[in-house]
């Protein structure tokens, strides 16, 4: 697992398929995603080592019900007494009562799906609290959720308005360059998200899969969603 400063309140755990967030209001603490079921440890680990305690970990906000983003977070909450928090679309999947619905893959991403299956299945995991989008949580001066359907029914963005920061779990993705998340359930729902996540034009944007934008992120992302 590699540990990347985003912002001085914010760190990514980059692990070798996908990667979480880790957000500090002092000492109390909130992940963005968990990363798969091997990684709490290393999240623990991580944590340690940027000088926290993980028992300050408050919560876990999964953007949505795949392997790799939920993996570690029954693991981590247990373990520490974190809230999990996820939209109430995807909970089921989350909770193991639904199976992950099947993607619309392009042929291109059919190789990349195919990578993607080799991080480990995802326990069934509790969820605390549903979400619906529109809500408020108590991290980074209230972050605000954004349902953003189109990679999963129940996808969601995380948007700190106080600090200019989005995590837009798979809906977006970096892969070289800003571009439309892959293996969506629904492509063209999919768009109409990204372009309402540009609309938010946020300093800092965080992808479920590749590097963080930190420069003219609003611009980038702007043109970026309108085919740009």
């Amino acid at each position: 697992m590699d540990l990347v400063e985003v912002l001085p309140q914010l760190h990514m755990f980059r692990f070798r398929i996908g990667q979480a967030y880790l957000w500090c209001d002092g000492a109390d603490l909130t992940l963005i995603d968990a990363g798969d079921s091997a990684s709490a440890a290393a999240i623990g680990d991580g944590v340690r080592a940027l000088g926290h305690d993980p028992a300050r970990i408050r919560r876990i906000v999964i953007t949505h019900g795949h392997r790799d983003h939920y993996g570690a977070a029954r693991e981590l909450a247990d373990r520490y007494g974190a809230e999990i928090i996820a939209h109430t679309l995807d909970a089921p999947v989350i909770r193991g009562e639904r199976p992950v619905p099947e993607p619309d893959l392009l042929d291109w991403e059919r190789p990349l799906y195919a990578h993607g299956l080799t991080c480990p299945e995802a326990p069934p995991t509790r969820v605390d609290r549903e979400v619906t989008g529109g809500e408020e949580l108590p991290f980074g001066d209230g972050a605000r959720v954004v349902h953003a359907p189109g990679h999963t029914t129940g996808s969601i963005a995380l948007h700190l308005p106080g600090h200019g920061v989005l995590f837009t779990g798979d809906s977006v993705a970096c892969a070289d360059r800003v571009m439309l998340g892959v293996f969506n359930v629904d492509r063209a729902e999919a768009a109409v998200t990204f372009r309402r996540l540009a609309a938010l034009a946020p300093r800092t944007v965080c992808f479920g899969h590749g590097d963080p934008l930190t420069g003219d992120a609003a611009a980038v992302m702007e043109a970026a969603a309108n085919g740009g």
